[in-house]
């Protein structure tokens, strides 16, 4: 069966892309832990991360790192977050965030986002970042 994740790859569902290439896409969480909050996706199902070829894991963790960078600098956080749990969607995705302390990677604390010109904000403030720091060719047009 389809995955959700698969299903906003494909586009038939809305969100946030922050970034796309071959393999792997980036867009932002609706239930964000930390406004920021975005899920790095390999294109190919994989349920968990430990059943993912290990070429393909370090590119969705170049992805993150990459993530990490732009959420770091877009939000002036002292660290991004890094986060597998994996239970949400069988799908492999990692869940990258600017975080000021570990209280900010409690998903007891996420809310699904209410506000979508939030989500577009954030978007296009990971995107300006990711361009900065020279990830342009990955990062897709405001949306």
């Amino acid at each position: 069966m389809t995955t959700v994740f698969s299903r906003i790859i494909d586009g038939e569902l809305p969100a946030r892309f922050v970034w796309q290439d071959p393999h792997a896409t980036a867009f932002l969480s609706i239930a964000p832990l930390t406004p920021g909050h975005t899920l790095v996706v390999p294109r190919r199902e994989v349920d968990q991360w430990t059943q993912v070829d290990g070429e393909l894991l370090a590119h969705c963790m170049q992805v993150a790192q990459a993530v990490g960078q732009g959420v770091q600098r877009a939000w002036n956080a002292p660290r991004a977050g890094l986060l597998i749990a994996g239970f949400e969607v069988p799908h492999l995705h990692i869940h990258v965030a600017p975080v000021w302390g570990m209280g900010d990677l409690d998903f007891s604390h996420a809310k699904p986002e209410e506000d979508m010109s939030a989500l577009d904000e954030a978007a296009d403030k990971l995107r300006t970042a990711l361009r900065e720091l020279g990830f342009e060719q990955a990062v897709p047009p405001g949306s």
